[in-house]
């Protein structure tokens, strides 16, 4: 029902339902379509039942402010349409509605109409039993769904994606995947970033109840499912939400402000209550209907910059957007991920409202991830120039809650795949890979890998194609890959790698200034779990090289990225490892171990050699 109480609630910004109110509704043996397009002089129903003649479907205005309907006789289910809006500058448009839970498959951009209730959840004990992610293993698995694996050149269902893509999940390890936007985008080159339909799943790979399946199953297999989202601009195509009346009706009325040069888009103005009530409608959407598990949020230094510039002014239009969604999500449930993809060093990103945060609950490390890489693509001769770049870190390692990503903006645009970016011979390289993935797994914060970086994919990721599941015939790759699924499995067995990932004292130096050997070791604590992390950044080999440890006990190596069982040069740590009494860094006692080259080692505190 559109009322005057409704439509002063969509104003304010703090509607949260209007998918309820507009699009396209089966109700009893009508189908009813409802849009907003205050600006139009005249609104019309274009459809594959009135074989896309308006005149026979003019809308009725059934509110002053805008507000247009009309009900057809009959149940119009996967009928395509649009609207055809007649603005007042004499110009015709045919938008795609804003509100379609579902469209025709892309190059086309009919909306289509879809009765979305009616799937039955089996996910019931995996919301029973998920418990706030902080104290919780996260590993993410980035997905681009068109290009994760393709059969016969053609995009895998749904259906073949709960097949396929969910075993493997979960077989490598990973706790977590995210999805490359998922709703309605009209080209493949923008990978999802430039939607048109913030309720439509896209028709790509299935209908809207295909995808409720795949999350559904994701879930029954202890998989939570995360989705990329665009807050800050929209594309610009004709069909789509820019001038959805002919103005800028969602966007900034002002050219400067809405003009996005960077991606050829229109930038949002959070400043009108509309555009709020939007996007809070969408967030609460996809929670509500398709289960998801939270958002990560692409460019928030968009939202919280006009045009990403702290030069031209602070948005807070959008700003406090930011706030009262967080809001909105945690009051639904207190367990969701809202996650902040942001390269500035805006304060208190990840911090409560109460305490003056944006209300993100994680975001994303992208200093971590530059400084990291661009140590790794140093020759091992020169690092020793370049240690900070490991060690810097941590200097702020615990400011914000942070996840690690290396994700696809690293694996594009003539940057190299991960193993790419490593020097040396075949065999250094994927030592250093190993090195590489052992010091993401085992440093403060949560992770999140793309997709074919835990095979050590040698292609930059392609939007058109598919990863080289080919590199599964070759030693190196599966090898490798054996590493990377050891190596999730001692992060999620051993909770001083991801319990209480904000408080500083879960984490110790133990050698931090041995730049001319390039070494690197530390320790995470847990209340009854310490491991002990050593990272030979170098191809020399270190026999009894000397450790200062915080614990008097035994030491077991448990891991070992050097070991010929992962394509190492076999030099490990067989044997238990006692302490001794003497100081070494600063600390009580010291371990002698042997370090392989460009190897990382993980140890296990287990106690006095009397406790074991």
């Amino acid at each position: 029902m559109i009322h005057d109480t409704m439509m002063a609630t969509f104003f304010e910004g703090n509607h949260h339902q209007l998918h309820q109110l507009f699009g396209a509704h089966i109700i009893g043996e009508e189908t009813v379509f409802t849009v907003y397009a205050p600006n139009a002089k005249q609104v019309k129903l274009i459809a594959s039942f009135n074989h896309f003649m308006g005149d026979q479907h003019i809308m009725h205005q059934i509110h002053f402010q805008g507000v247009y309907q009309i009900k057809v006789q009959g149940h119009h289910q996967d009928a395509i349409y649009k609207y055809e809006i007649l603005t007042y500058a004499g110009t015709v448009l045919h938008k795609a509605d804003p509100f379609a839970f579902y469209a025709e498959k892309p190059p086309h951009t009919a909306s289509k109409v879809f009765q979305l209730e009616g799937y039955q959840w089996q996910d019931q004990q995996y919301f029973n039993q998920k418990k706030q992610s902080y104290d919780q293993p996260m590993f993410v698995y980035e997905v681009h769904l068109g290009s994760w694996r393709k059969e016969d050149g053609k995009y895998l269902t749904y259906q073949r994606l709960v097949e396929t893509l969910i075993p493997y999940v979960k077989d490598q390890g990973f706790t977590h995947i995210e999805l490359m936007p998922v709703y309605e985008h009209p080209f493949d080159g923008s990978w999802g970033y430039q939607g048109t339909g913030y309720f439509a799943a896209t028709s790509r790979f299935g209908n809207p109840h295909e995808l409720m399946y795949f999350i559904d199953q994701c879930h029954q297999q202890g998989l939570g499912v995360i989705m990329d989202w665009v807050l800050g601009h929209i594309c610009k195509d004709a069909h789509g939400l820019s001038f959805f009346d002919g103005t800028p009706l969602y966007e900034f009325d002002d050219q400067l402000r809405r003009e996005n040069t960077t991606w050829g888009t229109d930038n949002l103005d959070f400043y009108k209550g509309i555009t709020k009530s939007f996007m809070k409608s969408a967030l609460s959407f996809w929670v509500d209907y398709y289960h998801v598990d939270g958002f990560r949020i692409d460019a928030v230094s968009n939202l919280l910059f006009y045009l990403g510039n702290p030069n031209i002014g602070t948005n807070e239009g959008a700003i406090q957007f930011l706030k009262e969604a967080s809001s909105m999500l945690y009051q639904k449930d207190d367990r969701i991920l809202f996650m902040a993809e942001d390269s500035t060093d805006f304060p208190k990103v990840t911090h409560p409202l109460k305490d003056g945060g944006l209300g993100f609950n994680y975001k994303w490390n992208m200093g971590f991830m530059n400084d990291v890489l661009r140590y790794f693509k140093e020759d091992p001769i020169h690092r020793k120039y370049h240690h900070h770049k490991i060690t810097f870190g941590l200097m702020y390692a615990f400011n914000e809650s942070f996840i690690l990503p290396f994700s696809h903006d690293e694996v594009v645009h003539m940057k190299g795949s991960l193993i790419n970016k490593m020097p040396g011979d075949y065999f250094q390289k994927f030592a250093n890979w190993r090195l590489l993935l052992g010091l993401l797994t085992t440093h403060p914060g949560k992770k999140l890998l793309f997709m074919g970086g835990e095979f050590a994919q040698f292609s930059e990721w392609a939007y058109e194609g598919q990863l080289d599941w080919h590199l599964f015939d070759y030693e190196a790759h599966q090898k490798g890959n054996q590493f990377f699924k050891d190596l999730l499995q001692v992060y999620k067995h051993h909770d001083a790698f991801y319990q209480r990932d904000l408080f500083s004292d879960t984490f110790e130096w133990l050698v931090v200034d041995d730049q001319d050997q390039s070494v690197f070791a530390f320790m995470r604590h847990s209340e009854n779990n310490h491991m002990l992390v050593v990272l030979n950044m170098t191809p020399n080999v270190h026999h009894g090289y000397q450790i200062g440890v915080p614990l008097s006990g035994v030491y077991e190596e448990v891991l070992n990225s050097d070991h010929e069982r992962y394509f190492g040069s076999n030099i490990y740590n067989g044997l238990p490892i006692h302490s001794h009494q003497e100081s070494r860094q600063g600390k009580s006692y010291h371990i002698s171990v042997t370090i392989g080259p460009l190897s990382m080692a993980i140890f296990q505190y287990k106690g006095e050699s009397h406790d074991i």
